[in-house]
């Protein structure tokens, strides 16, 4: 019987897809959830469910133990008091699991801006994690940067339903990478049964091209009928209090507002010139028509 691969964050909007990949290929996978009822769909498909908290360095050193490689992320939350303890204190447990458990080879999930050590919010986490996962000798570690998931113009459904407007506090004119989260999942999934890979390297994910927010808005509008939709840059005062009433930490909301500053400075970017390997297929506009207009739709 062939070792497992893990997954961590099996249930979340890349981790499930990653699995979903492997699974789709016949390989056995091992999915790393907190909640054992959410990685229901993945066991039902043959996957090994692992329920526990990433926090737990022995639960996680169990779970990576006979992996041929695993796929580790850190899950985002919003109501911790202190976000970057809680990042710091997941990335040590991560990687105490990698080390304890020899793990040969591991994929991360990343970030554009990973590169940098202060001024890009909860990307600094990452920053952090792949530091950590480099002072293994023993793994051979990639990294995947993607650029801003295209899912995350969804969490602009409400404001748009309620004001008839798409809106964040990010300039309309950044230039910002946009990728489809299905897109890294597919990258993720041939890295991990990928066995020639070693030592440490950075691989960016940057969609096809990049996109302003006014740019990407009007694709959207298209997409559910809307062609006239408005894109509005909010005041960081704005912002603030609409999280703050969605209930997010005050920590969470200053790491949001910092990286929002970061993509509108520039500073968050790729450290390297688009190519091949760095392109991903799914344009927003196929993103517009098969995802996000069928949300608009279900949000009626």
């Amino acid at each position: 019987m062939k070792s497992p691969f893990v997954i961590c964050g099996a249930t979340g909007n890349v981790g499930s897809k990653v699995a979903g990949a492997l699974l789709a290929a016949g390989e056995p996978v091992r999915g790393i959830a907190r909640e054992r009822v959410r990685l229901g769909p993945l066991a039902a498909r043959g996957a090994e469910p692992f329920p526990g908290d990433i926090g737990d360095a022995k639960f996680l050193s169990k779970a990576f133990t006979g992996a041929r490689a695993v796929f580790v992320m850190l899950p985002t939350s919003f109501n911790v008091s202190d976000m970057r303890e809680y990042q710091d204190r997941l990335g040590e447990s991560l990687v105490s699991a990698l080390s304890d458990a020899r793990v040969p080879r591991v994929v991360t999930l990343s970030s554009v801006g990973a590169h940098l050590s202060r001024g890009t919010g909860p990307i600094l986490g990452l920053h952090g994690l792949e530091t950590k996962i480099d002072t293994l000798t023993a793994t051979a570690a990639m990294h995947l940067r993607p650029g801003y998931f295209m899912e995350n113009h969804l969490f602009s459904l409400p404001v748009l339903r309620e004001r008839g407007i798409n809106g964040s506090p990010i300039r309309p004119d950044a230039q910002i990478p946009m990728v489809a989260t299905k897109d890294i999942a597919d990258v993720a999934a041939r890295l991990l049964r990928d066995e020639t890979f070693t030592g440490r390297a950075v691989r960016y994910l940057l969609g096809p091209r990049d996109l302003t927010m006014s740019e990407a808005t009007r694709i959207l509008g298209q997409a559910i009928g809307r062609p006239d939709l408005k894109y509005v840059q909010f005041s960081e005062e704005e912002a603030r209090k609409a999280m703050t009433g969605m209930g997010m930490s005050e920590s969470a909301v200053d790491a949001m507002l910092e990286m929002d500053r970061g993509f509108n400075e520039g500073t968050i970017r790729s450290t390297r010139e688009r190519n091949a390997e760095s392109t991903t297929p799914t344009t927003l506009e196929e993103f517009a028509k098969t995802v996000f207009a069928h949300a608009y739709r279900a949000a009626a």
